[in-house]
Parts: structure tokens; sequence; C-alpha cells
């Protein structure tokens, strides 16, 4: 009898500290997922604040540059894109989109000498810098909370408890863009008019 109830006393005992761990494990895996919400706010948000700065971009860069019309609808189709991309992974991908378009409207303003000195253009200018700052900012919190979820349930016995509570790994990282990765043309020709 003293055996019998000696080895219930162990299951118990091992029931009661794998069921912490699961529920203490659990915890962690949800306080780490809803920092990954809290991370892609962030980048919502400045996203967001870019984009309400584009309009006002292109619509100063119009003013100088009407030939260059496939450049305006491609940053508008991309603004418009990002927009209404619901999904983390919808909107990285319009991201990388607007990414592209904006480098190619930028890259006009270098034809422009007029337009560069123009003081609406430079103060859009800057705060379009300041803007890309907070979202490299913005992507690197969110990135390095999607990292720290994804090293937490990879680890024993973190991994199993994921396994039975539904977490699984998110891959929705930030990554640059295929025109990031490409050297910038530099053109010496004399400017347009």
């Amino acid at each position: 009898m003293k055996i019998l109830l000696a080895v219930l006393g162990v299951i118990v005992l091992l029931g009661l500290i794998v069921g912490g761990s699961y529920v203490s494990s659990r915890n962690e895996m949800v306080r780490k997922h809803e920092a990954i919400k809290q991370a892609w706010a962030q980048v919502d948000v400045v996203l967001e604040r870019r984009a309400d700065l584009i309009p006002n971009l292109v619509a100063t860069v119009k003013g100088y540059a009407q030939q260059e019309v496939k450049v305006f609808g491609d940053v508008d189709n991309a603004r418009a894109a990002l927009l209404g991309a619901r999904t983390p992974a919808d909107k990285i991908a319009a991201n990388g989109q607007l990414d592209g378009a904006l480098g190619r409207l930028l890259a006009i303003v270098e034809n422009y000498p007029n337009l560069k000195s123009n003081q609406n253009f430079l103060a859009l200018q800057d705060e379009l810098a300041g803007t890309e700052n907070r979202i490299a900012v913005e992507r690197r919190r969110y990135n390095e909370a999607i990292q720290d979820y994804n090293t937490y349930i990879g680890l024993f016995p973190n991994n199993i408890f994921a396994g039975w509570a539904g977490f699984q790994r998110n891959n929705d990282y930030f990554a640059a863009s295929e025109s990031a990765r490409q050297a910038p043309k530099v053109d010496f020709s004399a400017p347009k008019q």
C-alpha cells in the first residue's frame, strides 16, 4: 500500500510539474504573440503616415514633371495596394512595391533642379525621410518580436507545449525588397528644364 501511495504521489507531483510548466510556457507564448501584434501596430501606424504624405509629395512633383505620368501611376497604385492590404504579409508585399515606386519618384527629382529647391518639396522630402527612419526602426522592432517568439516556441519543451496550445511559427518578417538590393543608377547628363 505504501508503494502504491508513493507511486501515486510521484505521478501527481510529475503531473503538477508538467502542468505548471505548460501553463507558464503558454502564458509566455501569449505575451510574445501579443508583443508581435503590438509591434505590427506600430509598423502599421508609420506605414499609414507615409501613405498619407505621398499624395502631397506626388502633387508637388507633378507640378514640375508632368511628363512622368507612369511613375505617378505606379506610386498611386502602390499606395492603394498598401492601404487596401489587410494582413501583415499583404502589407509587407505592398510596402515593397511602394518602396520601389517611391524610389523611382525620387529619382525623377534629380532631373528637375527647380523642384529640388522648392520649399514645399524640401519640407515634404524631410517629412518623408523622417517617416522612413521611423519605419526602419519599427520594422526592426517587429522583426525582433517575431524572432523572439519563434525562438521561444522552438526551444524544448516549449515546442511541445506550443504544439499542444496551437502556437505556430510566424514567418512574416520584413525583408529588403529586390529594388533595395540594386545599386542606384547615377546619370550625369544635363538636367531637363
